[in-house]
């Protein structure tokens, strides 16, 4: 294997060699093409891999969360270095709730007693992990509560887990719950957890999934010791993300408020995040069947689900205040278009020190921002706007982004070309996700930056990967032959949500990953020692992804034509449709199977009487759903993007046309959001792309439709399949206009 890929990597990088030198760049004349390969290649000398490093060190140096002095004087800090290098630099302040506990306890009661410790011990390794000013361990958007009751164990806490529980007979009604970390973002958990009737939810990270199954434990190694525990928010936001109190606006000191109890985004019930070392006690204290194999974790004793003897108490009590959230927001003026923006940001809030997430990230973008900064005061400036921005309160709901852009909405949708994102990075291989019309700029961009290791391009090596794990022969003959870039759809998660799916403003979010696995996420642990250590010793894939995520600022500014391909965006459109179509007909055959087996009593017959397995009740079958709306409309779309590119390829020598061309290829994806957003969460409105309402981070791409499929409401499904057939008409049509001799129509 490792000759199979050293000789792919060697003609992978012959090839680049040998092309570099003649290649247009998509969006520039040839002529064009040559200033920009060497303005990129004088950026590139700009950038230092020690200067990178060094400023993860001093951002990293104290805890800074959302509302702190540390995260004020991070973004000072930020500030003063944007102000040096000559941007234009302002602090955009808003004031947003943000939970922070008063009280945690967590006992076992019976059948033995334990007390939790809820606390991760300071290491002699680890400098900065015993500081004042640490947040405890716990999950924002929590609610109060005191409670007591039976334990039971419901693996991940998803939605299937709890149909497994339903066939062995099994309620948590009036129970408190014990769910592991992993297979969903972890709000996902409460909220399935409240919707069964549970009144309390403990979350752990067990170490089969992150601890000493996967590696040697921190300081040893990369992965989570017994005493690290993962922070986060639990707010819905799958509903809309941000302030609690101000969907839908700018959380400015004067915005109309909710009353918290109002808020649908802050939860229920009571919620803690827990170490395994305080997770053993509970679970080896359960009763009640053992566990599906599937659902065993690393600890060693037999996982039981409970409920029975075992019993806990959960007191939970929050201080709910009002913090100022800090955005930074640096420009530099466009010379020719400077009400055409392209907006690049990384958060700078953290839950504890945050060196890896997410000031690894916003140190890459720091870097990125001091060489352009030099490559003004040499004589260069962008045809475009560049705003480059510092994220506060990502950490608790993306507040920082999310209020800037509903502050700002009229104006991105006039000036918004592109938002270019990054959060953390580590050693490893390119991902890229996002506006699927970009896919051939990132493409060449993945092709002309180095990967660190290898030397071949960060495209290159991210595809010899794909081949090495390739579980069958063809499927490494697919990778092997697979043409160009596929960008991957964006869902939640970090800053580019409200940018795209609120406001509709192509967005993009790049980084490297796979090969700095561990388990400091979101714990004490996440510290400079750490990261320097474990995740990108040299930060050398950061320097990597400051190549990646500037040259996409650098061309998106200065483009003689906007390197949008529609046609692209048509594939994929296709692939979706096909992947909804295939869903509807698997259901259908599988409800058919499973009504016969519950018909012919199979499920009694096979029943172990032990297990006490209930039989399922039969399922409504699928009806028909009609697809041909969607299957006409993207026929429509088919015609629109082939004469767009045309035009698109001819206005590349005819300045004239450029102009007007472009305002209409950057405001072509607000023509798929839809007035009325998802059902149930009006606020997402792009009918492409959406978080999953029981996946959280995971994209649901045409949600409306397929969540409607996957939830059995075929009437919903029908009229989301007419809602999302007129916004890929409405597309279409935009598309084929703007071709026309007035090429920017109002919607």
């Amino acid at each position: 294997m490792r000759k199979f890929l050293a000789l792919t990597f060697f003609l992978f990088g012959a090839y680049q060699s040998i092309t570099a030198q003649t290649k247009t760049i998509t969006g520039f004349t040839e002529k064009n093409s040559a200033d920009q390969a060497a303005l990129e290649q004088k950026f590139d000398g700009l950038l230092n891999a020690d200067r990178l490093g060094a400023t993860i060190k001093e951002l990293s140096a104290k805890p800074h969360h959302i509302g702190s002095p540390g995260g004020k004087d991070v973004a000072d800090a930020i500030y003063n270095k944007y102000k040096s290098w000559g941007w234009d630099v302002r602090i955009d302040k808003y004031m947003v709730l943000f939970p922070t506990p008063k009280v945690r306890e967590l006992e076992l009661t019976s059948p033995t007693s334990y007390k939790a410790i809820l606390k991760e011990p300071a290491l002699k390794e680890d400098a900065t992990s015993g500081q004042d000013g640490q947040l405890p361990t716990y999950n924002a958007w929590s609610a109060d509560g005191d409670v007591t009751g039976e334990l039971v164990f419901v693996n991940y806490g998803l939605p299937a887990d709890y149909e497994e529980l339903e066939k062995l007979g099994i309620d948590v009604k009036g129970k408190i719950v014990i769910a592991k970390y992993g297979r969903s973002w972890r709000g996902i958990k409460p909220k399935v957890a409240y919707e069964h009737g549970a009144i309390g939810c403990i979350i752990y990270s067990d170490p089969k999934d992150d601890g000493y199954s996967q590696g040697d434990v921190y300081p040893k190694g990369a992965f989570k010791n017994e005493f690290g525990v993962q922070r986060g928010s639990v707010m819905d936001m799958v509903i809309y993300p941000g302030d609690p109190l101000t969907p839908g606006v700018g959380a400015t000191e004067t915005a109309k408020r909710l009353n918290r109890a109002e808020a649908p985004t802050i939860l229920k019930i009571p919620v803690l995040p827990i170490s395994y070392h305080d997770a053993q006690p509970l679970l080896e204290a359960l009763s009640g069947p053992v566990a599906p194999e599937d659902w065993r974790g690393g600890l060693p004793f037999t996982y039981h689900i409970g409920p029975g003897k075992a019993k806990v108490h959960l007191k939970l009590e929050f201080d709910w205040k009002m913090v100022p959230a800090y955005d930074v927001i640096a420009m530099i003026k466009g010379s020719q278009f400077p009400d055409e923006w392209v907006i690049r940001g990384n958060h700078h809030d953290a839950w504890v020190n945050g060196a890896d997430d997410p000031l690894s990230g916003q140190a890459a973008e720091l870097e990125e921002a001091q060489a352009i900064g030099q490559l003004v005061k040499s004589g260069w400036k962008p045809k475009r706007t560049l705003v480059y921005c510092a994220w506060d309160g990502e950490e608790p709901g993306l507040m920082g982004s999310t209020e800037w852009v509903e502050d700002h909405g009229a104006e991105l949708k006039q000036k918004g070309v592109l938002y270019i994102n990054t959060d953390d990075y580590s050693r490893g291989f390119f991902g890229a996700s996002g506006s699927h019309a970009l896919e051939t700029m990132v493409y060449e961009i993945a092709k002309d930056v180095k990967d660190p290791q290898t030397h071949v391009s960060v495209f290159d090596r991210s595809r010899a990967n794909e081949v090495a794990r390739a579980a069958t022969t063809a499927a490494k003959k697919t990778a092997m032959n697979k043409k160009g870039l596929t960008l991957g759809a964006l869902g939640s998660g970090s800053d580019y949500s409200s940018f795209l799916q609120h406001a509709g403003v192509p967005s993009l979010n790049l980084g490297f990953g796979g090969e700095g696995s561990g388990g400091e996420y979101h714990s004490i642990y996440d510290s400079y020692d750490d990261f320097s250590k474990y995740k990108d010793p040299g930060f050398v894939y950061g320097i990597a992804l400051s190549k990646a995520a500037g040259r996409t600022a650098l061309r998106m500014a200065d483009a003689d034509v906007l390197p949008f391909d529609f046609r692209s965006l048509h594939k994929t459109i296709g692939t979706y449709i096909t992947e909804l179509i295939t869903l509807t007909d698997q259901m259908r055959e599988s409800t058919v199977v499973e009504n016969e087996a519950i018909r012919t009593n199979a499920y009694q017959l096979a029943n172990d009487p032990v297990k006490n397995i209930r039989v399922p009740q039969p399922k409504q079958e699928v009806p028909y759903i009609d697809f041909s709306p969607l299957q006409n409309a993207l026929v429509n779309l088919e015609r629109s993007t082939t004469i767009l590119s045309d035009i698109s390829n001819r206005a590349i020598n005819q300045p004239a046309t450029q102009g007007a061309l472009n305002k209409a290829l950057y405001k072509a994806e607000q023509q798929l959001l839809t007035p009325m957003g998802l059902p149930r969460r009006e606020w997402y409105k792009h009918s492409l792309y959406a978080p999953g309402f029981y996946t959280g981070y995971g994209v649901k791409t045409l949600p409306g439709i397929r969540e409607a499929i996957e939830q059995r409401n075929w009437k919903e499904a029908q009229e989301q399949i007419g809602i999302d057939a007129r916004a890929i008409n409405q597309f279409a049509d935009y598309l084929r206009n703007a071709g026309m001799a007035n090429p920017n129509p109002q919607r």
